[in-house]
């Protein structure tokens, strides 16, 4: 698990490369945009986990996150979403077949940071420069059905 420094460390860098270079972001304001993103994931893990639980099943999968979005009114987003998803899902595939994590050996924080940092910034250039996407769904469910009982 990541700590919360590298958290911090994380968004304050995700803050400062969105921003041109002439913008400052005074310290109490990059805390408030922290609290924000960590508001915002208890947002929508907690409406994640009533999806699921509605579905009754045990396992919160993604198609409950895109409902949850959906739900919460950031249906906008659903599409970006489940296009980051399906790059992470290929990536860790690949990763899988590789022999990374074949062994059974986990990622140091070290390596899970740089990965992480990869990935923000691949979903940044996916925002900014509007790379892959996936096709409009208008309910997630019926098109990734959970393999969870």
């Amino acid at each position: 698990m990541i700590s919360s420094y590298s958290l911090s460390a994380t968004m304050t860098k995700i803050i400062k490369e969105m921003l041109p270079p002439d913008v400052r972001v005074a310290r109490d304001t990059q805390d408030l945009l922290i609290e924000c993103c960590v508001e915002f994931i208890n947002l929508i893990s907690s409406e994640s986990n009533d999806v699921c639980n509605r579905e009754e099943k045990r396992t919160i999968a993604p198609e409950h996150v895109l409902k949850a979005l959906e739900v919460l009114g950031f249906g906008e987003y659903i599409e970006e979403v489940y296009a980051a998803y399906e790059q992470h899902r290929l990536e860790t595939m690949d990763t899988m077949r590789s022999g990374k994590w074949s062994n059974g050996a986990e990622m140091t924080e070290e390596e899970a940071l740089a990965e992480q940092q990869r990935m923000f910034a691949e979903a940044r250039a996916r925002m900014n420069g509007g790379g892959a996407s996936a096709p409009k769904q208008s309910d997630p469910e019926s098109q990734h059905p959970s393999s969870d009982s």
